[in-house]
């Protein structure tokens, strides 16, 4: 996710100057122009000081890859570069989000008209060459483009317009009734009662719709064609505008692949949205490119924007071009995705990029490891590129850098630095701070493995460009998203000047020469964790790059592990459990020079030695050689650790080789050596207090604790005393743990006066704790008192035999065995399953190669996809989330490049789509598949993918909630007693329970063998807590399943079916022959003529044989229905209700309505057969007479007829012809429900006929509602048809806005 938070605020004030370069100042006072330069910081990391001397060393000739949100190339300050040329040289999506399927291929007719993917008519501009007169159609719903923010904003304006037209309609619909009721003051006709009853439905229908609107937005139609040179695209939107004569296709400017002739459209001006487009696959797909948020604007704008006006606002190297990759998925909000990483990857080597910036990333479970640092390490070691990332804003704690910008060896990972003049001017702080310092929240190293995390630190706020959607120029932000371009924008300058001085540029010269020429931030060895080697200075930078310049273009690899272990390997030495800092531990550091892979072997590798002084920087800690001679291949050496004498808490130590021929490089390479030692918990009950604590603002207090074992959560109280205005506070805890992410709880506490509060949280017992409380940076500025904070923790924890529980799906109760070692504990366990997950096989697993460049990779391999198709089927509404276990909750730390669902139903509406961090969508009740999208260019993984197991995981309903019993006895679930509810545990002692399975005759009706019914147990409460029944609002719980076994045998299946028939042989014989033929007669195709002349033949000779046998004549109706290919209609329908007039003449109405006004007695086997063939005839009479009814009204439509005057109004005369559809109708009537969904068809086509249209929207209304099954289009079909003829135009248009969200002709790409 984007590491950045958005800050507004309209009041720019505050005071004060910058002094030293890391900003000490006294006194400190701002100017018009020291405001506007602290608004872009420059200052901090000497840019404008290095720009001053170096004007044209401004960024051109450096180009950089923006891997993020998207960038608005209409944004301020990015049209040009200092040098005039155009700033963005490619826009490009690389997620797929905003893809359109252009494979459907049309040709003009003789007016130049097309029917777009839409189904609009579109006019093409004569003037557009088009030699193969092949017009490539898609549509796309705009909102589908748009971020959340922006489509809220359109929305509310177009509510606001539907409103009004609304009110219009219900105020015409109002003023129709009360005419109406003027007319007529008495309503006794049965006439009269039905036309009042409709014009009140139309405007309870109005009003219902006004409440119900829900707006899928506007669809624009595209068109995709090669003009003999390009692919070009026009767009036709004027469904979003409220002049239809503007946004017409005709109309459009045309535009092709952004990076071709660098233009982009508007879609109007209510959305103010820019957007560019990209055509691949010839013409097969169209990338219609929009930002996801406004974060990659404001990042590229403060690496590069360009302000000829105001030169103070410019980005930091405003001469540097860049390409937008957008790796922020617009389906996902703008979550990142390992298909947008990879693609940028692509995109940035095909560019010949010289940076990259990635202001991305999220927690890891393994630093330096994963699909993308493989192609990360290609794209810095081969191809030379410079990667810069945000270090992420998960501090103040420790060990919490992200991926990938903190976790991989290959990235320039940046923390995020504030000076003074960024607080007076950009933040607006009443008192600035004396002197700079990192932001709270900045993520600090060290990694897992012991490398330091932070590289260097840069500026992480600014104010900056943004799109124009969000109707503002710029506006504040902050984050090691900010720090991250900051620093990138200061390399690209570094990179203008080496290219043009004739430097080669190399990520390893370029990195080396940063960290060695920064300032450091604070002034203890252990800051360096905060703001890695200090706050980067490009002007120092550049001198140590051309005095290096003719030096070997190599970097460090430092691969340690403890003497006598071949593993772990680690980067650092990190030394954070209590048993490790007791006592001395020898380490083997293997240091490696790298070379970039187009090193010469001869003349660079085998050359290259050089003589290295190892340092270390506290030889009573740490202790190294002295010297070290290093070859190409490689040297190992070892160093000593005695943490025995060091006091409690944190250490930071280095050890560092100096070439002893030239000492002013500096450290050539760094092992980082990181000690927390932490403080035993001895007493008991174990409790821990830190007194006195005295915080300012930024101000931490780092504590390390040894959780005693046996503990599993924490009680804590945090008191603070002696200060006047508010104060914040972070409280975080990480604790590490192998393969795991780290185990963190956060809290930011705000006190308004001096107070106490409470927290609790669950940790592990043996494992190191680190408290981290800081009082946030800006918090209490102004206010010169100190804030006195005691902290005191009290450890808690019940030991059980098994955390996590599976129940085998026996009846056999699980045996938990409980102590407490730390103090006395009330053990009072509860356990509940209320999730249930579902596996599923795919059905189908389609392996295809990628067909465009995009998914080519550097190296010239191909991108494979497997797509697997998975079905299921709800039998009532739910909330379901896919689970694979494999996959899920790995970005980063995943050897699988990419991962994508998408959940759609029969008719291809896509209800969810996610990746791997799935989330719950509810659903209703029907038929599902969900695809699965799996990427690799190894087609061996994917091979192993195809019967890749997914689970279905849904929350039960309250009713089906297992609380599950506990019992002291084994016998206890059969026999009912020995219930166990608690009991005091005391250390020492042991005691034990038995957990009882669910009961199997109350497991919900979607729990299928195979399944697993998913909950939670805890076994403690919170001492200051009641008794709670729900275990994961206890402090600790732990996952239970319970593996749902087969089915019982149904006893009673097969009762009564042995019993002999009492028809003779030859009689149960013909009958089988009978139906035999019938079946066979049924399955008889109809779409030649010849076919249907034989299956007419075959018909009349069974009716011959079989005179009036209703099921015969019932499966020659439903054949006539399922023809195609119809000729002459009236013909057809006429057949049809000839066939049903001789289904209904099969049966004997009166006889069947006396059946059924007999009551069947249920106990009477032979009853109750009757009673089924009973209601299986009643059926077949309805079908008929409801085909029939069908079959009329098609034939009055055909003709153009409509009922008389007298007819319509219900005035039946004898000298009038029968209404054969009202006879049919109320025939019909008596023995169905006309207004349910299987026969409601029927009854809105009688009220339309009436002329009653609002009745008739309402009886379809109902029917939809009613329906349990997937949308059916020709009720929808039906509806808009109702709503054009009455005139609501302002509905029909919804509607058909959502006729292309229920009823999509194909489902969308990945």
């Amino acid at each position: 996710m984007p590491c950045s938070s958005i800050e507004t605020s309209n009041n720019f004030c505050g005071g004060g100057d910058g002094g030293d370069v890391n900003g000490r100042i006294h006194n400190f006072k701002l100017n018009e122009h020291t405001f506007l330069a602290s608004l872009m910081p420059k200052k901090e990391i000497g840019a404008d000081r290095f720009i001053e001397a170096h004007p044209h060393y401004d960024g051109r000739g450096a180009v950089i890859a923006i891997f993020d949100s998207g960038v608005d190339p209409a944004a301020s300050g990015l049209q040009l570069t200092s040098d005039g040329k155009p700033k963005i040289l490619d826009v490009i999506d690389c997620t797929g989000s905003g893809d359109v399927d252009t494979s459907k291929v049309v040709k003009a007719d003789k007016d130049g008209r097309i029917q777009g993917a839409s189904g609009a008519s579109l006019v093409v501009n004569s003037s557009w060459k088009n030699p193969s007169g092949e017009w490539h159609v898609g549509y796309k719903l705009i909102y589908e483009l748009f971020t959340d923010t922006l489509t809220s904003r359109i929305k509310k304006e177009r509510k606001r317009k539907w409103d009004e037209k609304n009110q219009e309609e219900i105020a015409k619909a109002v003023l129709h009734l009360d005419e109406f009721d003027q007319k007529y003051t008495k309503v006794e006709d049965l006439k009269l009662k039905r036309a009042r009853e409709d014009l009140q439905n139309r405007i309870d229908l109005l009003k219902k719709q006004g409440d119900s609107y829900d707006d899928k937005g506007p669809v624009i139609d595209a068109v995709v064609w090669h003009d003999g040179e390009l692919w070009r695209v026009a767009l036709d939107t004027q469904s979003l505008h409220d002049d239809r004569k503007c946004g017409k296709l005709a109309d459009f400017v045309p535009l092709t692949n952004y990076r071709i002739e660098q233009k982009y459209g508007i879609f109007s001006e209510l959305d103010a949205c820019t957007f560019v487009v990209n055509v691949y696959d010839e013409g097969n797909i169209l990338s219609i490119v929009t930002d996801c948020s406004p974060h990659a604007t404001h990042v590229a704008g403060i690496a590069t924007a360009f302000h000829p006006q105001e030169p103070l606002l410019n980005g930091v190297a405003p001469g540097a071009q860049i390409i937008s990759c957008k790796i922020g998925d617009a389906r996902l909000g703008s979550m990142e995705t390992g298909t947008g990483l990879t693609r940028a990857l692509i995109a940035a080597v095909e560019h010949k990029c010289d940076l990259i910036n990635m202001s991305y990333g999220e927690p890891t479970l393994l630093p330096d490891y994963g699909r993308f640092v493989d192609l990360v390490n290609e794209v810095v070691n081969k191809y030379r590129l410079i990667f810069v990332s945000s270090a992420g804003n998960s501090g103040p704690a420790l060990s919490t850098v992200g991926a990938p910008g903190g976790t991989s060896s290959s990235i320039i990972g940046v923390g995020a630095y504030v000076s003074p003049a960024m607080a007076a001017g950009a933040h607006s702080v009443v008192e600035p701070p004396p002197e700079g310092l990192e932001y709270t929240w900045s993520s600090r190293g060290p990694t897992a493995d012991g490398d330091l995390g932070v590289c260097i630190s840069a500026p992480g706020g600014a104010v900056a460009p943004v799109p124009t959607w969000t109707l503002q120029g710029r506006m504040l932000m902050n984050g090691t998203s900010m720090a991250s371009p900051s620093a990138c924008g200061g390399i690209a300058l570094l990179i203008s000047a080496m290219k043009a001085e004739g430097i080669p540029v190399s990520p390893y010269s370029v990195r080396i020469a940063l960290e060695n020429t920064s300032i450091p931030v604070g002034g203890l060895p252990e800051d360096k964790l905060t703001a890695g080697q200090g706050l980067m200075q490009v002007d120092k930078a550049y001198e140590y790059i051309q005095k290096s310049q003719d030096l070997s273009c190599v970097c460090y690899q430092i691969k340690v592990n403890q003497s006598g272990k071949s593993t772990p390997i680690s980067r650092g030495i990190y030394l954070r459990e209590a048993t490790a800092c007791q006592q001395s531990t020898e380490w083997a550091v293997h240091v490696e020079p790298r070379f970039h892979d187009d090193a010469s072997k001869l003349e660079q590798l085998v050359p290259f030695e050089e003589c290295i002084e190892l340092r270390s920087s506290n030889n009573a800690v740490v202790r190294a050689p002295e010297y070290l001679l290093l070859t190409h291949n490689g040297r190992t050496f070892n160093v000593v650790v005695d943490p025995s004498n060091l006091a409690d808490g944190l250490h930071y130590y280095e050890v560092y080789g100096i070439d002893c021929k030239a000492p002013w490089r500096g450290p050539l390479f760094r092992i980082p050596i990181t000690i927390t030692k932490p403080k035993a918990v001895l007493n008991r009950p174990p409790l821990v207090s830190f007194s006195k604590m005295s915080f300012l603002p930024g101000h931490i207090e780092r504590r390390y604790i040894e959780v005693p074992l046996g503990a599993s959560w924490v009680e804590a109280t945090m008191r603070t005393s002696g200060f006047d205005t508010s104060r914040r506070f972070f409280v975080d805890t990480v604790q590490l743990c192998p393969l795991r992410r780290p185990i963190k709880w956060e809290s930011v506490v705000t006190f308004s006066s001096p107070t106490a509060k409470s927290f609790d949280f669950p940790v592990v017992g043996g494992q190191t704790m680190e408290l981290a409380i800081a009082q946030f940076w800006s918090s209490g500025m102004g206010s010169h008192e100190t804030t006195i904070v005691d902290f005191e923790i009290v450890f808690h924890g019940i030991g059980v035999n098994r955390t996590e529980v599976v129940l085998d799906g026996s009846e056999a109760p699980i045996r938990i065995e409980a102590e407490a070692l730390l103090a006395s504990e009330r053990l009072a366990p509860t356990a509940t399953l209320n999730k249930i997950r579902v596996p599923y096989r795919p059905t189908e697993a389609k392996l295809c190669t990628l067909p465009t460049n995009r998914d080519k990779l550097p190296s010239g391999k191909q991108i494979l996809a497997l797509t697997l198709t998975y079905h299921f089927k709800l039998e009532d509404g739910a909330e379901v989330k896919p689970h694979i276990p494999l996959l899920n909750n790995r970005i980063y730390d995943t050897k699988f490049e990419s991962q994508f669902y998408m959940i759609s139903d029969t008719n291809k509406r896509v209800y969810a789509m996610g990746d791997c961090y799935p989330a719950s969508s509810q659903l209703p009740k029907g038929e599902y598949s969900l695809r699965l999208y799996l990427r690799h260019d190894n087609v061996q993984y994917l091979e192993k993918m195809k019967q890749l197991v997914l689970f279905l995981e849904r929350n039960l309903e309250e009713k089906d909630i297992f609380p599950l019993n506990f019992f002291s006895e084994p016998d206890g679930p059969v026999m009912g007693n020995g219930t166990f509810k608690y009991s005091i545990l005391v250390p020492g002692i042991k005691e034990s329970f038995y957990l009882s399975p669910p009961n199997k005759d109350k497991l919900p009706k979607c729990s299928s063998q195979g399944s697993v019914l998913l909950g939670a147990i805890s076994h403690g409460n919170l001492s200051y807590a009641g008794e709670g029944k729900n275990p994961q609002k206890n402090p600790v719980s732990y996952q239970i399943s319970y593996v749902v076994p087969p089915s019982k045998i149904d006893e009673d299946k097969g009762k009564g079916s042995s019993s002999a028939s009492t028809k003779p042989m030859a009689e149960r014989l013909q009958e089988e022959v009978r139906e035999a033929k019938i079946k066979v007669f049924g399955s008889l195709k109809q779409d030649s003529d010849e076919d249907r002349s034989e299956w007419k033949k075959l018909a009349q000779s069974l009716k011959s044989e079989y005179p009036k046998y209703t099921p015969l004549l019932v499966k020659i109706l439903e054949s006539l229905l399922s023809r195609s290919n119809i000729g002459d209609k009236i013909h057809y329908y006429e057949k049809i209700i000839s066939a049903a007039d001789e289904v209904i003449d099969s049966i004997d109405a009166d006889e069947l309505a006396k059946l059924f006004s007999l009551k069947a007695d249920p106990e009477d086997e032979d009853s109750e057969k009757n009673k089924k063939k009973m209601e299986t005839t009643r059926d077949q009479l309805a079908e008929a007479l409801y085909q029939k009814g069908l079959a009329l009204a098609e034939i009055e439509s055909i003709k153009g007829e409509k009922p008389s005057a007298l007819a319509a109004s219900e005035a039946v005369s004898s000298d009038l012809r029968s209404d054969l559809f009202e006879e049919n109708f109320k025939e019909l009537t008596k023995w169905v429900d006309v207004k349910s969904s299987k026969y409601g068809t029927l009854y809105v086509l009688r009220e339309r006929r009436f002329g009653r249209l609002g009745t008739a929207l309402k009886v379809l209304n109902d029917m939809i509602q009613d329906d349990g099954e997937p949308p059916k289009k020709k009720f929808y079909e039906m509806k808009l048809s109702l709503l054009d003829e009455i005139g609501w135009n302002h509905l029909s248009t919804y509607e058909r806005q959502w006729m292309h969200v229920r009823f999509p002709p194909s489902l969308p790409l990945f």
